[in-house]
């Protein structure tokens, strides 16, 4: 099948090379030119821009936010110059009224549009074990699911209404920053008794919260390897105003979002902007006067190369 792909960032670039990887012709673009370059390495087309990706049979977009997929896609009228029956599959996450609007102008113009967003950081993707939320008409999707599943773990199906999709995975991501939050406020209460993040996680996910999320998190908090970021905290941040949006478009109020979206702009007023969106939870420890200390547990120790500094876990500003 004749693939185009755009966007190939920490996310994009992985699920671009397990499509190659299972056989199919990959015509790729990206702003910057070096992903490009490595997957051209792989085996992969470049394109020359935006609309040579969108002339194929189906294409993908991965891209970080509305404004983005504006900019990249709709701006230069890629969607005009569409290849007749192509199937778009967007695997941002994206606002509801985006995702809306996205949907109507596909439909306007006789194309396919499914949005799957994805569940699973940088390196799930380059293991083609990404949980994909998958929702548009039937037949696009039915088009489009050995492709997904060349990537995914599990697709996911959740109806014919593409902002279904959205929904979900804003939601998702909504409960996993809730999730960081409620591990860094229960390891600064640990630490003002002694008890080290790494010892207070052994428990919690051998017990109570046995779940590969927490288990994950609970190792990057407890080890603080906040960077080289996978997902940064601008973009955590982002979601958390997607989903309270998304919350006040239909009358429910989300007041853990609200509590959220401070503690993100905290940590940026920090200057946290360029670590993992796990460095929410060291605010936790800086509003209680201290700093997430690394000590031995049974948790992987961090690497040399990305040893914590005072700054990123939360101490206070000199």
């Amino acid at each position: 099948m004749d693939i185009g792909f755009v966007g190939l960032g920490h996310m994009g670039a992985g699920i671009a090379l397990n499509l190659l990887k299972a056989g199919h012709r990959v015509r790729v673009w990206n702003r910057s030119p070096e992903p490009v370059e490595r997957l051209k390495a792989e085996g992969a087309d470049a394109a020359d821009n935006v609309a040579a990706v969108f002339d194929a049979d189906v294409a993908f977009s991965m891209l970080a936010s509305d404004e983005v997929i504006e900019q990249v896609i709709l701006a230069p009228g890629a969607l005009d110059h569409a290849r007749k029956g192509l199937v778009h599959v967007n695997l941002a996450t994206i606002s509801v009224a985006f995702a809306k609007r996205l949907a109507a102008m596909h439909e306007e113009r006789g194309l396919g549009y499914v949005a799957a967003p994805v569940l699973g950081r940088p390196e799930v993707a380059a293991a083609g074990e990404l949980n994909v939320l998958c929702a548009g008409e039937a037949s696009a999707v039915e088009r489009v699911r050995p492709l997904l599943q060349s990537f995914a773990k599990a697709v996911w199906p959740l109806g014919d209404d593409p902002a279904r999709a959205n929904v979900v995975k804003l939601a998702c991501n909504f409960a996993l920053a809730s999730m960081i939050e409620t591990l860094g406020e229960a390891a600064a209460l640990a630490s003002a008794y002694d008890v080290a993040a790494a010892d207070l996680f052994e428990v919690m996910t051998g017990t109570l919260f046995a779940a590969p999320a927490y288990k994950t998190y609970a190792d990057i908090i407890a080890t603080a390897r906040f960077s080289p970021a996978a997902f940064k905290l601008p973009l955590g941040l982002k979601d958390v105003r997607l989903a309270l949006q998304a919350g006040e478009a239909a009358d429910t109020p989300l007041p853990i979002a609200s509590l959220l979206r401070d503690h993100f702009i905290e940590a940026l007023a920090h200057g946290d902007a360029d670590l993992d969106w796990a460095a929410l939870a060291a605010g936790a420890f800086r509003r209680s006067g201290r700093t997430l200390a690394v000590k031995s547990g049974q948790l992987n120790p961090p690497s040399p190369e990305i040893a914590p500094s005072s700054r990123i876990l939360g101490a206070r500003r000199p």
